[in-house]
């Protein structure tokens, strides 16, 4: 695991890295560790998973949502703006399907009012932004090594950092608050004893994972550049459809093509998203949605008072969007049949 952790900084350039059982557990010991908790509120976006929201749920904060971009689909900085009030403890942008958001823009607004600046990218092993990789820029970076991610270990999570004391703390809560682990006590020579600082959690990566996150992380190049290859080719074969397809990278940037979603506008396209998603179903063609915005779930209406139309971007792109298949492992003749497909639904 130490292994991976140091390769893993060297290819972010962070100077600390954390592996752990998930980027949930990332994302709640992050927030955990910049001493966010009750009376504190967390910004961050409608479009994500729960995941994102409930670690803020966790450490006993609120979450305040702030809508998203029209055009990029990643947390817009003016509406974050609008939210911030004396109780913001974190910012938490979220890289949606692997571009990266503003983050100059966050800094800005988090830099001077001390607020914490806590980077979701799950999506975004490979990104970099105005010319900076993710994973060196906020004050944490948490990475979702999940199955479907663009580096896997089946289960996990990562999370970087600069503050030294911060990783130190982060890596005592991940085990259960013990200030040495099994490799630290029972190594030749070594004391057995520990002393538990705090009442941690179960949130360590396994020596298993990281053996297979070592593999995938000596082949991310050429993983990224296959999806690269991939979301080009789509590029090209929808331009003539009536289909919303994601904003080209901006200079100074690395996509990390985590998803490759369209937007499905009935006006333009003559059928819902949800019809498009059953037609390419019947021709064997698997998609997903990415995500429905997550104040229309009951838990965060119920709990938090939200309603609809409180977040209008993130309602629409949450009402049309639908990620194609999109994965390193993918073949021409797959991507053709996709193609193909998309074609013959929107005829």
């Amino acid at each position: 695991m130490k292994q991976f952790e140091q390769n893993f900084a060297a290819y972010t350039g962070a100077p600390h890295a954390i592996a752990l059982s998930s980027c949930t557990a990332a994302l709640h010991l992050s927030l955990v560790a910049a001493g966010t908790g009750p009376g504190d509120e967390v910004v961050t976006t409608p479009l994500t998973f729960c995941a994102t929201a409930n670690a803020v749920v966790h450490v006993g904060a609120t979450p305040v949502f702030a809508d998203i971009d029209a055009t990029t689909w990643n947390l817009s900085p003016s509406a974050v703006a609008d939210v911030l009030s004396s109780r913001t403890r974190a910012i938490v942008p979220v890289h949606y399907a692997g571009r990266p958001a503003d983050m100059s823009a966050f800094e800005v607004l988090a830099r001077p009012r001390g607020i914490v600046l806590i980077e979701d990218a799950a999506h975004c092993i490979e990104g970099v932004e105005a010319d900076r990789k993710v994973g060196t820029i906020a004050d944490f970076t948490c990475f979702s090594f999940y199955a479907t991610k663009n580096v896997t270990t089946g289960e996990g999570g990562m999370v970087t950092t600069p503050h030294a004391e911060a990783a130190e703390r982060m890596r005592i809560a991940s085990l259960h608050g013990m200030d040495r682990d099994a490799w630290a006590r029972y190594t030749v020579g070594a004391r057995s004893g520990y002393d538990v600082r705090m009442a941690g959690f179960k949130y360590n990566m396994m020596d298993l994972q990281a053996a297979i996150g070592l593999q995938q992380l000596a082949r991310v190049g050429a993983m990224h550049a296959r999806r690269a290859a991939i979301t080009e080719r789509y590029d090209r074969a929808f331009a003539s459809l009536p289909l919303q397809r994601p904003l080209p990278p901006a200079p100074g940037m690395v996509h990390a093509h985590h998803l490759y979603p369209v937007l499905v506008d009935p006006r333009a396209a003559g059928i819902t998203r949800d019809e498009l998603q059953a037609r390419l179903r019947a021709r064997g063609i698997s998609t997903s949605i990415h995500f429905r915005a997550l104040h229309l779930h009951s838990f965060y209406k119920e709990q938090f008072g939200f309603k609809r139309g409180m977040f209008p971007i993130a309602e629409m792109v949450s009402e049309r969007t639908l990620s194609l298949p999109l994965a390193s492992a993918l073949t021409n003749h797959e991507i053709d049949r996709v193609i193909e497909a998309v074609h013959e639904c929107l005829a």
